[in-house]
This record gives C-alpha cells, structure tokens and sequence, in this order.
C-alpha cells in the first residue's frame, strides 16, 4: 500500500495538456467575467443620455453589481468548499450571462440596478473559484505565471466589451453589448466536464478512484495501483469551519492586510472601469476616442498581468506587488495632468498595468498564500471585502464628477488607495504563504512513503 502526497505530486508535476486545458477553460470564463463587468463602463454615457440620470446617480447603478459581487464572492467561494468547485463554477456563470443579458431590456434605473446586483452575484462568485482552480493543479515553479496569465483574460473581456460598444452601439443601441453577454451559458456542459474538481473536496468524498484518474493526468508517470490511497497535508485538509482557518497558525494578521489592500487595489480598478470614459469625454475627448482609452487600459492591464506574474515567479511577489502598487499611484496622478497624446496614451497602459495588472497579481498571491482547503474561502472573503472598495469607488468619483471639480483631483483621489495598498501588502508575514511551508518542496524521492512497493512500479 502506498500513501502518496497529492499535492507535493501536483506541485512537481511538468506543464502538460492537462494543465493546458484548465487554463484555457479558466481564462475562457474570466474573459466572460471581464466583459460582463466592463459593460458598465463602456455603456454608462449612453445609459445616462437614455435614462435621464446624473453622475451620482449612475454611480449607484454600476455599484449594483459590485454589490452583487460582495454577496457572491462570500457565499459561493465558501459554498465551493461544500459543494465542489464545478458546481460553483456553473452556478456563476448561469447568473452572470443571463442577468447581465436581462439589464439590457431594462428601462428604468432601478430594474437595470436589479439585474445587474444578481449578475454580480455571478461575477463576484467565479473569481475565486478559478484562481482557486488554476493554484491547486498549476506546477509550483509556474503557479504566479499561469494564474495571472489566466486572469488577463479579464482584460482581453474589457477590450471585447470597448471594441463592441464602438462598433454595435451607436447603431443598435447601448441594450445590444448586453444580450451578447447570453452566450457563454451554452459553454456549461463543456466546463463541467473539462474541469477537473479540487483535490480536497474529492479526497473529503472519498472519490479515490477518481484522484487517482486526475493524478495520472497531471503526472503520466503515475500509474494508478488499487491499493494506492492519497493524502494531504494536515494543513490542506479541510473541516467543517472553513473560514477559522484564516485566521489560525499566525495567518490573522496577514489576512486583515490582504482584505485591506484587496479594498483599495478594487476601488482603484472600479473607479477608472466605471469613469474614465466619462472622465475623458469631460476632458474634451469625444466618445469613439474615450473608449478607446479603455482598450488601452484593459491592454496594459493584460501586459501588466502576465509580466507581474512572471516577475512575482523569478523575485519575491510581496516586493512585486508593493513595486506595482506605487507605480499604480504614479500613472494614475499623471492621468490628470495636461500630456501630449501619445504620452496619455502611454500612462493609460501603465495605469491599466499598474491596477488592474496588480489586482490579478494580488489575486494569484492570495491564492498562494492560503491552504488548498480553505483557499476557495480565503479568496472569497479577501475578494467580497475587496468589493466595498468596488461598491464605493464608482458612487464616490460619481459624487466628484458630479461637482464638476478639476481632472486632476478626480485622478487623486483614485490614486491615494494605491500608496495604502502598498503599505498592506508589505505587512503581510510571508512565512505564513502556503507556498512557503515545508510540504512543498519534498524531494520526489520522499513521495509516500512506500509501505509497499506496487507491482506497477516495480
């Protein structure tokens, strides 16, 4: 009989078509995610002009979903640890296509606002799910590069959003960027099947057999024996009170920071999703050229993505991240000074690298830095506080936009969270990073032990 670390065989394992295929399906749904929030921000003049609303106004409506987010993130990211990660996964992607779809045959503010809250519950669910997703079956000499590679496709759906909204939206109506957001509901059956569910839920089943069928996919020089049986370790294996752990074996402090900077980092994204189309149309640009400004943010948020996460898998992330946060309060103080355009344009990239790019580095080091029993949870709840950033960003620059103050302090004040950010990310103890335990950096060798050598290995 053997007794096999799952996890250590996950985190030695070699980049193959397995992992391959969860990082296409997780990118997938988070450029589904990206477009379905970003919608908002493209359409938000449009809906304003249709709907007869004022800044502070329009404010509310984009934080409805945001709100749905909160809700969404808590209880599906805990809810995934009861229910299995594919059951969550499915359930966020059905709310989110089909509410943010029902928005556009809204015609009036508080229907829009109805539609758009559950859709949130969706949008907020999924993020954590499948970082979650990517984190536990990514090779460890690569997890940071493959998750943040993965949610890059948040900004490839904010460019798809920008590129619609240019193209459909003048002819067809603001309604029309939103009952494309229907599609992805087809998808469903094709990513329950495809992705693989997490190996501390399989193992809490008792479903041997099938972690047996995923290790041998993940690792094809495991051959499954019948008398093989799997374990983690103490720390990854999962109880009945999920969100304790988050606070326990010195993580407390660590995770009140990660729920601060992920506050800041999300109000930071939200206000520049949400406003700057507006912000740029006040500044004089007209509309075909504000948006275009948002195809510029979300392409430096995905340049900034993949290039944090591979910085954070060469060099510490926690120095990554506090790098990243400053320069975010750098670009985005210089998005309300007077630049020649090709400059502007160039801020804007760093700006979208510098925020969004940081918050899905931010994401990928929370995802790291919690145990795979509990991580679903941790993200949940660091995303769901994150989102009151989110929820008070668009009414709070609404309410300045509002009192027609000059650009430059409207940038300011988006700019401030990022310099408290940095200051949460460097009062993150990192010996307490799962990443950083012991367990994962068994020799191969140590993989068992072996009571009794299968004859198929022998």
């Amino acid at each position: 009989m053997r007794q096999l670390n799952a996890h250590v065989i996950a985190d030695q394992a070699k980049f193959n078509r397995f992992h391959g295929l969860i990082l296409f399906w997780c990118a997938l749904i988070i450029v589904f995610d990206g477009y379905d929030l970003a919608v908002a921000g493209v359409t938000m003049p449009s809906i304003m002009k249709d709907l007869g609303v004022n800044p502070t106004q329009a404010g509310f409506m984009a934080s409805s979903a945001l709100f749905g987010m909160m809700f969404g993130a808590i209880v599906l990211g805990t809810l995934a640890d009861r229910i299995g990660r594919r059951w969550a996964i499915s359930i966020s992607i059905v709310l989110f296509s089909v509410f943010t779809a029902a928005a556009g045959l809204a015609s009036d503010p508080m229907t829009f606002s109805a539609m758009r809250f559950l859709a949130g519950l969706g949008i907020g669910g999924v993020m954590p799910n499948v970082v979650a997703e990517m984190t536990e079956y990514a090779p460890r000499r690569m997890r940071a590069t493959l998750v943040t590679l993965m949610f890059s496709g948040y900004a490839v759906g904010g460019m798809l959003a920008a590129l619609l909204g240019k193209s459909i939206m003048q002819s067809l109506g603001w309604q029309s960027v939103y009952f494309v957001a229907a599609a992805p509901v087809v998808l469903i059956p094709f990513i329950f099947r495809s992705l693989p569910e997490s190996m501390s839920f399989l193992l809490k089943q008792g479903r041997h057999e099938e972690l047996k069928s995923i290790v041998a996919r993940f690792d094809p020089g495991y051959l499954p024996a019948s008398t093989d049986r799997f374990t983690l370790p103490d720390v990854d294996k999962s109880d009945n009170a999920p969100i304790h752990h988050l606070f326990s074996e010195g993580r407390g402090r660590s995770t009140v920071m990660f729920w601060v900077a992920m506050f800041m980092s999300l109000f930071m994204v939200y206000a520049l999703s949400t406003w700057l189309t507006k912000l740029m149309a006040n500044a004089g640009y007209s509309l075909g050229s504000a948006l275009t400004f948002v195809l510029v943010l979300n392409f430096g948020a995905m340049i900034g993505a993949v290039g944090g996460g591979w910085l954070a898998d060469r060099f510490n992330i926690k120095h990554v991240l506090i790098a990243m946060y400053l320069l975010a309060a750098i670009s985005i103080v210089m998005l309300g000074q007077r630049l020649p355009t090709e400059v502007l344009f160039l801020t804007v990239g760093l700006a979208g690298a510098s925020t969004i790019g940081t918050q899905i580095v931010t994401n990928a080091y929370a995802g790291q830095f919690y145990p795979m029993a509990v991580r679903s949870t941790g993200l949940g709840w660091a995303l769901a506080v994150g989102r009151g950033g989110a929820i008070l960003a668009p009414i709070l620059i609404g309410v300045l936009v509002n009192m027609a103050l000059p650009l430059e302090m409207n940038f300011t004040a988006i700019a401030i969270p990022a310099v408290i950010a940095a200051v949460a990310i460097s009062m993150i103890n990192h010996e307490r990073s799962a990443s950083e335990q012991p367990y994962l950096v068994i020799p191969e060798e140590a993989i068992g032990p072996h009571i009794e050598e299968s004859p198929a290995r022998a």
